[in-house]
């Protein structure tokens, strides 16, 4: 279940009984970058690119989804209606942050990452968490025919990029009692959130977070 605490950042309560982890999903209101030292991030360029963090801090590359195992590490991916998604191996203590725009979602990026972690770390499938945090709502996703097609729809057509996201997920294997998502729209809740379909230019960027403490 999603919660906003004290500084506020979405959280996930069956998240926090992990005590290794540290996680979160940032609003207008809240300094993630103030948080951390230094977190570890990617040029996104809506890929279906997955990279390592191994320890690195600052920009480590180019792609739009980064995985972690060093105790310390901590990686972030920034979003303005896109789809941030963290992927928490509860065994092996590995975490992904994962930015799921329309592209990177049809090219399913965060069922890519689960699978870097699977060939990288040893990840069994039954030992991951999905939390699936805010983002633009299929209430406020209209998309012309081009894209609305690799969702399988025809003509114009409001897209549910989170559900798909769940979808790719669950078809993987992941257990769906294990993926949380928080069905808060950024474009509907101007007052916490950045929205670039709202926003243009002028949008801000969100946060969000998964690292080993």
């Amino acid at each position: 279940m999603f919660y906003r605490d004290p500084q506020h950042i979405y959280r996930v309560t069956e998240l926090d009984a992990l005590p290794w982890l540290v996680h979160g999903f940032g609003t207008r209101l809240a300094d993630i970058p103030a948080q951390f030292a230094q977190l570890a991030t990617v040029k996104q360029i809506h890929s279906s690119t997955c990279l390592a963090a191994g320890g690195r801090r600052g920009v480590i590359g180019e792609g739009d989804a980064l995985l972690e195992n060093t105790p310390g590490g901590v990686v972030a991916v920034k979003t303005a209606d896109c789809i941030p998604v963290l992927l928490i191996d509860e065994r092996q203590k590995v975490v992904a942050a994962v930015h799921a725009g329309w592209r990177g979602t049809a090219g399913r990026i965060a069922a890519g990452a689960l699978e870097a972690m699977r060939e990288r770390f040893a990840t069994r499938v039954e030992d991951v968490h999905a939390a699936i945090g805010p983002g633009i709502g299929k209430c406020c996703y209209e998309v012309g025919a081009e894209v609305a097609a690799l969702f399988g729809e025809r003509g114009r057509a409001h897209i549910d990029l989170a559900a798909e996201n769940r979808r790719q997920l669950e078809e993987i294997g992941v257990t769906p009692s294990k993926i949380y998502a928080s069905n808060l729209c950024t474009m509907c809740r101007a007052e916490e959130f950045h929205s670039f379909r709202r926003d243009k230019e002028a949008a801000g960027r969100l946060h969000s977070f998964a690292g080993i403490r």
